[in-house]
């Protein structure tokens, strides 16, 4: 099954499904809310991660039960999409982004699925391969580029930005971590979809806000639902992937 994580823009895809089922699925970490659909003769397990009405902030999101939901419900492959502010010109607003890494600067998030074992994941490779590559054939995307996870609810600061920058960071958000991690401890290949809806602070020639956000995902959301959509058909559900054996050699 393949697995979506929306933000914003992505709502409308249950509206779009030959066929909807709501499900509520228990995990240790809280109840989820799934849609699972048939699109395009395949099933499609759907997570809006902010909630209904985008009701919960980036710090207040429980990523745990909604991998573990997706894994529950026999998810193998995972796209997520993020909305991402821009420290790299070459990546301007409108531009959608398959990132290749990331720095995490999230504090106060639980990052593991394993608390009471030692268990190392590697992350030489943190974003499915696999997945970008069917991604570059289904849309117009730009491959490559460091997303940096802030804890939020709040915007970086100029200095932030700028440390960020000489780090190495291309992209700016607060909700691609841990969900990338925790999607590999479940052994899921996962890639995310960065809609650039602004230049990051300091690099912006006005203030930020929200707004500008939302009206950059509404501007470019034919265009997301379509890159979805064709990367529904794309990709193979059933194809192994050395993400799906992440755990091997990972557990002491």
């Amino acid at each position: 099954m393949i697995g979506i994580i929306g933000g914003s823009g992505v709502y409308e895809i249950t509206q779009k499904a030959d066929k909807c089922v709501e499900k509520l699925v228990k995990t240790d970490y809280g109840e989820v809310e799934v849609s699972i659909l048939d699109i395009f003769d395949k099933k499609v397990a759907f997570i809006p991660r902010h909630a209904s009405g985008h009701s919960i902030p980036p710090h207040k999101i429980n990523y745990r039960a909604n991998i573990d939901a997706l894994k529950t419900v026999g998810v193998t492959k995972v796209i997520a999409t993020n909305s991402v502010g821009s420290m790299n010109l070459e990546m301007p607003p409108g531009s959608f982004v398959i990132p290749d890494d990331f720095l995490d600067f999230s504090q106060n998030r639980v990052k593991t699925f394993f608390e009471d074992k030692v268990v190392h994941i590697d992350v030489t490779e943190p974003y499915c391969s696999y997945l970008r590559d069917v991604l570059n054939e289904s849309g117009e995307v730009i491959l490559g580029g460091t997303y940096v996870c802030t804890e939020g609810p709040r915007f970086e600061t100029p200095a932030e930005i700028k440390m960020f920058k000489m780090l190495g960071g291309d992209l700016v958000g607060m909700t691609g971590l841990p969900e990338v991690t925790l999607a590999r401890e479940r052994e899921m290949c996962y890639n995310s979809i960065c809609i650039v809806s602004n230049y990051a602070s300091g690099i912006s020639e006005n203030n930020l806000t929200i707004d500008e956000v939302f009206e950059m995902v509404a501007e470019k959301e034919l265009d997301l639902l379509e890159l979805i959509y064709n990367f529904i058909k794309n990709v193979d559900d059933s194809l192994d992937c050395i993400c799906n054996h992440a755990l091997d050699g990972a557990e002491v």
